[in-house]
Parts: structure tokens; sequence; C-alpha cells
């Protein structure tokens, strides 16, 4: 089946089909958050050494980084960025912009093969984008709206996502570099969203044995205690097929929900990732205690 090689300067991490499932780190991204774009805009990048250690902490295999300051120069931040996240962590990570040059900016720095977030089904944006990522020799999220906007139709959703992933192939960008975002659209906003993506991701696993990704947090947008709603979504959409998701590994809602999948689907081997996280820190102590307590009756 299909795997999406993604490396560091020291580290590959495989999405793929029957693989546990790949957190990618949303956190280093300025939007909504004032204080992060403030500090990067000024030159102070310590938040953003923090969330990336943080998040790697917590479970993240790859980590996405944005810099888009209004006003800012991006592709300036977007490399700086980089670099730091790359000296404090060993993971690879997705380099986010909608600017070419802020793209262009990050693939220079940048030790390993990353995935570049994003291209759209827009000609221009295809045009401009994709050479980028054949040159550079990188993976790439594949969006799937184009000039008539986001679709509520998922058939026509699954069009533009393999137009991109055949114009893809004309620039020697193979499917497996192509990783597919369905879209995930706010469920309190429009009740048929996350039934629109589970059919999604099922039909470009199976027609265009492709990997997927999406903007995770997107789907409980405006709900109460949406962490909850967050892991469902994700614990439905790996059984239909989703291999990753930009998201914060920091919920232990959302991180729960996604590790119970893996074992469910059986991509957690022998239930062992879920052993490690859930083990009981004090039964082996408990054990031995046990044991040194029936020697002891046993002597006297």
């Amino acid at each position: 089946m299909t795997d999406t090689i993604l490396s560091s300067a020291t580290r590959e991490v495989a999405i793929g089909f029957g693989r546990p499932f790949v957190m990618i780190g949303e956190r280093i991204n300025p939007t909504g958050r004032r204080l992060l774009a403030e500090e990067m805009k000024a030159g102070d990048f310590s938040r953003v050494e923090a969330d990336a250690i943080a998040q790697v902490e917590a479970g993240a295999l790859m980590l996405d980084v944005n810099a888009g300051i209004p006003l800012a120069d991006e592709p300036a931040l977007l490399a700086r960025a980089i670099q730091l996240v790359q000296a404090v962590t060993d993971v690879p990570l997705s380099i986010d912009s909608s600017i070419v040059e802020a793209l262009e900016a990050g693939l220079a720095v940048y030790q390993g093969k990353p995935l570049v977030n994003s291209v759209t089904g827009e000609e221009e944006v295809l045009e401009r984008v994709l050479p980028l990522v054949a040159r550079a020799g990188a993976a790439v999220v594949a969006i799937s709206n184009d000039e008539t906007g986001i679709s509520e139709d998922p058939d026509v959703r699954f069009t533009v996502a393999k137009r991109i992933v055949e114009r893809a192939a004309d620039h020697g960008i193979p499917a497996c570099d192509v990783v597919v975002d369905p879209l995930v659209m706010p469920i309190g906003a429009m009740g048929t969203a996350g039934r629109q993506v589970f059919a999604l991701v099922r039909r470009l696993r199976e027609e265009l044995k492709v990997n997927t990704t999406c903007g995770a947090s997107n789907v409980s947008f405006g709900l109460p205690n949406r962490h909850v709603i967050t892991g469902t979504f994700l614990a439905m959409a790996i059984s239909h097929g989703m291999t990753s998701a930009i998201m914060s590994p920091l919920h232990a809602e959302v991180k729960t929900a996604i590790q119970a999948a893996d074992v469910l689907t059986g991509a957690d081997r022998d239930c062992a990732a879920w052993i490690r996280a859930n083990r009981d820190p004090n039964a082996a102590l408990g054990a031995r205690g046990n044991r040194e307590g029936r020697r002891r009756r046993t002597v006297a």
C-alpha cells in the first residue's frame, strides 16, 4: 500500500495505510494567537521552540510550521522558524504557507524531505507550487478545492483531488507524495460534514490510493467540549482510512481516541503502544511488593 516518507536530517516518518496514525502538531501557527504573532514579528521565537518541544513530547511525529502574520516578512519568518524548530527537535516538518515565496524560503533552509502545505486545484496555484515541490523532492498536501471554491458535494471534491494527483504526476511527483486534505467543515454549521469526509476519505484510499490529512480541529469549531468531538471524529475518520491530521497532541481526549483507533484498526500491533501509554506505573512496584511480602512470610 501507499507510504508517504518524510524526513528531517536524522529521522524518517512514514504516513501510510496499516501504519499508526501520524499526529502533525498544529500549534506553531500565529493565526488566532495574538501573542505568538507579536513575538515572532519582533524576532522572539522562544514560544515557537517551546511549542515544538511540547508537541513532540506529547507524541507528535511531525510538526506544521506556519508564519502567516499580516504586514510581516513571512518568507524570512518562516525560514527562521524552520531553522529553530529543526535545531530543537528531530521530527520532519510540514512547511505551511499560501505564499509561494515563503514556501521557497522554507524549502531553501530545510534539512530532509518535508511536506509542503499546500497546493489547491486552482490552475495558477498548480503551476506555481508543483514545480517547486518537484525541484525540492518534497511531498505536498493537496487541498480539494479549486477556482469554484469548496464544494459541499464530496464527488466534486474527489474530482478536484484526482486532478491534482494527475497534475502532480505530470511534474514527476508520484501519488505516494501527494497527501490529500478532503477539507473538514465545522459540524455545527454543516450537519453532513462528518459523513462527507468519511465517504471521501474511503474513496481517496480505495480509488486513488493516496494518504490523507486534515485540519482536525475545524470539525468542532464553536462547539462546547470540542476536544471530545475532535477525538471521536478522528477515530471515525481513521476507520475510513485517514492516515494523518494536523492537530494538537496536547489534548488527552483527542490523543487517547487516536491511540484507541490504532488498536482497533490493527495499526498498533499487539496493542503495544496502548499498553505503554496506559500501563499503571505502580503495577510493577505492587507486584514486587507482593512477592517480597510472600518471601518474608515464608522465611518467618
